[in-house]
């Protein structure tokens, strides 16, 4: 019954389309719902009641946590003030691993403390027998010197030549601030996050579900590590940027047998158990200690998939929008941003 629906992004709302997705049949779900802060989505008015938004994700949390697989993840992004909503939810039914903090500031807000980051829940279907890996991500350096930030002492002799293992804090993993790197949607995530928790919880073949897929993020991500994928969207115009960004997406981001994140021409996470397949295509700096100030190198940079930059034009589009101060639909002129291929 699954197999129609893979390796496709379905229109229509998730709850609806859950339905056709059996129990214990999906290696990882993520979802990245709006976070009801009126944000400018085409097709959904992302501004509930508070009690109406929080049953809604309910239900869509415990359609996650239904057809995810025994040995499978799942993963919830959002701001900190719902994630503590959805986690009482996940607890009934799952096994909680990891609030992971994503450090991405936003503007400044409010009088309080200004929110530095967005976090991931991350659970399992069951207590045991998951599939975690651990992951490494490379050191982190003076942007003008190139030293280590951290100081190691005498243990530097000790240190993994790539980098250390990957924690529950993700610093090295930017937001996409520029209008000239995005899609016309209002809260896209940037794809080497979701590589990094595909690479996280998944094998080769393995089937990821995302019932928010927006523009196809973690979509594009499963399809280039070698996964099958299912997306839920309820916007045709944001399926068709998925469809055309999907339609240039090969199964290439990988180095020998491992699949491998890469970003801005580097690789960015790893697998820790790939490292003795990897080490041989790497440049080791010698002697080890000097890895303080010197980083290990790829030997063949033809081995990096090229990124294509994907140009972005201004088009001038009517949008029906739903106005919430009196509930009338009214249409009016903005300008948006599409994607131009070819």
């Amino acid at each position: 019954m699954i197999d129609k629906f893979i390796n496709k992004i379905l229109q229509g709302d998730c709850l609806e389309l859950f339905k056709n997705i059996p129990d214990n049949s999906v290696d990882m779900t993520f979802a990245d719902p709006p976070f009801n802060l009126k944000k400018n989505y085409t097709s959904y008015t992302d501004s509930l009641e508070f009690h109406e938004y929080l049953n809604w994700c309910e239900k869509w949390i415990s359609e996650m946590v239904r057809v995810t697989k025994p040995t499978g993840a799942i993963f919830v992004h959002n701001i900190p003030k719902w994630l503590t909503y959805y986690a009482t939810y996940l607890n009934r039914f799952a096994n909680f691993k990891h609030w992971i903090s994503w450090d991405a500031p936003t503007a400044p807000m409010g009088k309080s403390l200004q929110p530095a980051h967005y976090g991931i829940l991350f659970y399992t279907k069951e207590p045991k027998g998951a599939k975690i890996y651990e992951l490494r991500h490379p050191h982190k350096r003076d942007r003008k010197q190139g030293y280590l930030w951290k100081d190691y002492g005498g243990k530097k002799d000790l240190l993994h030549p790539f980098g250390p293992l990957v924690s529950d804090v993700w610093a090295d993993i930017h937001r996409i601030k520029h209008n000239t790197k995005r899609d016309p949607h209002p809260c896209q995530l940037p794809i080497h996050l979701m590589d990094r928790l595909i690479l996280l919880t998944t094998d080769d073949n393995d089937l990821v579900l995302d019932p928010f897929s927006g523009t196809g993020t973690t979509a594009i991500s499963a399809k280039r590590l070698g996964r099958k994928y299912i997306g839920f969207e309820l916007d045709k115009n944001y399926i068709e940027i998925s469809q055309q960004k999907l339609a240039k997406t090969m199964p290439n981001y990988k180095i020998g047998e491992s699949w491998v994140s890469f970003y801005l021409n580097d690789i960015i996470t790893i697998r820790n158990n790939d490292w003795n397949r990897l080490r041989d295509y790497f440049i080791m700096p010698e002697p080890i200690r000097a890895i303080d100030y010197k980083r290990i190198k790829i030997k063949d940079k033809k081995l990096i998939p090229s990124e294509k930059e994907l140009p972005l034009i201004k088009e001038n589009t009517t949008v029906e929008k739903l106005e919430n101060k009196n509930g009338k639909k009214v249409k009016r002129q903005e300008n948006t941003l599409f994607v131009k291929f070819g």
